[in-house]
């Protein structure tokens, strides 16, 4: 357009030659001037309401491509529109150029809307074109529509590519985000370049859909956003609107405020953009289906672009995407906050479990002494040391659940680290195989045992992986009825040691399979619930095993039976 506009004034006689540019917001905007530096000066940049030019060219007489309006029948007022009058006296001939004569090319396409405009003025000799400079002029009119329509066209596509990558951008990057800074940190780079933003900040509201003090404000350099109560206020409603309508507010100190914003707040806006040096500002709220979750504010200062409708309708499209990312955020943040709540109410309950066993293991080993000193006494008759005896049977029953209460409180304690050292499971299982036999043999089960030839260690604590075979050989020996088998390996698996532990017992529902091992549950099989117990044992397993870095693998079949496996890291010798 320059070299257009250049052209005029180089070959077609006239001394000023300026294209304008028809604007989405129907302003034309002077593009390229040629000439005159101080028309340039003038002139770059300028605005003008386009129906300020038609309303001139309805005074035109028709030159093909060209319209011109003498001064007589100009606007008084139009020097000061279009921003720059010569300051030269006409000639003394009947065909003198008047300094207000205006010669315009208003430039259509094809369907008949103006795009824009070739202006020229001061011609070279100082007088009116006749019809050899009419017929140049005319074909550098056809030149300047075309220019200016691929102009256009090239902007258009330009800022749809420029939108296009600032979208993928907040796509790619913002939305995996899992914490609203880092949203806004990834996303702050690709909105500023995109939209050729001065600034930005984004808003976040409250679940109950307010901001201020109850959400935040992020910026994109980080700093502080001061906004009054009255502005939030402000902000939180016309977000809320705008995201009913699903539209973006455009504020800027020429142009007319949205239905989101009443003329008054408006004008308080437009106040606040002066004091921080803000010329215009793209509202856009930012949601994830009928909830608005917060609003994005991008900033431009003086002598920027216009807001154009492909920047609102992308800003509309992250808007969206944001308020997405937003929720995935606060979704992510509230379960992070159960987790933390549960860990809490975990680590209080094994307190607890801890403060009542040792609470009651004290009179307990008194009352256990006290019932040994009476069961000395010869002097008791045969009632009352059955009753001590039953005494006992109990007191030492309340002593095993306390026992085992202080275990799974001391395993599921993370402050109180495991000393892990190797150990040999196949001695483990041989001492425990060898407390099991007395009640093995009174139920005739047949217990087989395949250990390897020599020492299989896994790494870990002694006592709880002795627990841990303990608890699974007892059980399925209390579970398998008479005559039954029950089988125990230990193998070397990689760089794993397995312990496996099957029954031909009762089995287990596959409704009980997903709750077992949680602290005391018991089965709802009648079978099961006869057999006495607290529901601690399987729970006290799968602790040591989790704490161990291992895993448990439980395989049953209600009424055949159930195969137990340990699967724990190996140690060398």
């Amino acid at each position: 357009m320059q070299l257009i506009a250049e052209g005029v004034t180089q070959l077609a006689g006239f001394g000023v030659a300026a294209i304008s540019a028809v604007r989405e917001d129907g302003k034309m905007e002077v593009m390229a001037v040629a000439g005159s530096d101080a028309a340039r000066l003038e002139l770059q940049g300028r605005r003008t309401p386009v129906d300020r030019l038609t309303s001139e060219l309805a005074k035109a007489d028709d030159w093909g491509l060209l319209r011109f309006v003498p001064h007589e029948r100009l606007d008084p007022d139009a020097g000061e529109d279009w921003g720059w009058v010569p300051d030269v006296a006409p000639i003394d001939d009947e065909n003198a150029w008047h300094p207000l004569d205006m010669l315009v090319a208003p430039l259509y396409d094809d369907d008949g809307a103006l795009h824009g405009s070739l202006a020229m003025d001061l011609p070279i000799d100082g007088r009116r074109p006749g019809q050899a400079q009419r017929a140049v002029l005319n074909q550098y009119a056809e030149q300047s529509r075309r220019a200016v329509l691929v102009a256009l066209e090239r902007e258009k596509l330009a800022d749809r590519v420029r939108m296009a990558d600032a979208a993928r951008r907040i796509v790619r990057t913002a939305t995996a985000q899992l914490s609203l800074d880092r949203i806004v940190a990834d996303s702050r780079e690709a909105l500023v370049e995109g939209f050729r933003a001065a600034g930005m900040w984004l808003q976040t509201f409250d679940r109950d859909g307010h901001g201020g003090a109850r959400g935040e404000l992020y910026s994109s350099d980080g700093s502080h956003v001061h906004l009054t109560p009255e502005l939030i206020e402000i902000a939180e409603g016309a977000a809320h609107r705008a995201w009913e309508q699903q539209q973006v507010v455009v504020v800027a100190p020429d142009r007319a405020f949205s239905a989101a914003l009443s003329a008054e707040q408006g004008a308080l806006v437009l106040a606040f953009l002066r004091e921080i040096g803000v010329e215009s500002l793209l509202f856009t709220p930012l949601g994830a289906g009928p909830e608005c979750l917060g609003n994005l504010v991008l900033t431009r200062t003086a002598g920027a672009p216009e807001w154009t409708e492909a920047e609102a309708t992308t800003a509309l499209d992250i808007g969206h995407d944001l308020g997405r990312a937003i929720l995935n955020a606060r979704i992510f943040e509230r379960e992070h906050q159960l987790v933390e709540e549960l860990q809490q109410l975990d680590t209080y309950k094994g307190q607890l479990l801890a403060t009542v066993a040792h609470e009651l293991k004290n009179p307990l080993t008194s009352v256990m002494g006290h019932l040994e000193m009476l069961e000395s006494s010869p002097d008791l008759t045969g009632t009352t040391r059955s009753s001590l005896n039953a005494m006992d049977r109990g007191a030492r029953r309340m002593v095993r659940v306390i026992e085992d209460l202080l275990l799974l409180s001391k395993v599921g304690d993370p402050d109180d680290p495991m000393i892990a050292a190797p150990v040999d499971l196949a001695r483990i299982v041989d001492d425990v195989v060898d407390l099991i036999t007395v009640p093995a043999e009174q139920k005739q089960l047949e217990i087989t045992v395949e250990l390897p030839a020599g020492p299989v260690f896994a790494l870990g604590d002694h006592d709880e992986l002795d627990r841990v075979a303990a608890n699974l050989v007892s059980n399925a020996v209390k579970y398998t009825p008479a005559s039954g088998t029950v089988r125990i390996v230990v193998d070397r698996t990689g760089d794993d040691v397995v312990l496996t532990v099957a029954d031909e017992g009762i089995g287990i529902s596959q409704d009980d399979l997903l709750r077992l091992g949680t602290e005391f549950f018991r089965s709802s099989n009648p079978e099961a619930v006869a057999q006495p117990g607290t529901g601690l044992g399987l729970a006290i397993v799968r602790r040591i095993v989790d704490r161990h870095g291992g895993r448990l693998e439980i395989q049953s079949d209600l009424g055949r039976g159930s195969t137990f496996q340990v699967w724990l890291p190996a140690a060398s010798a």
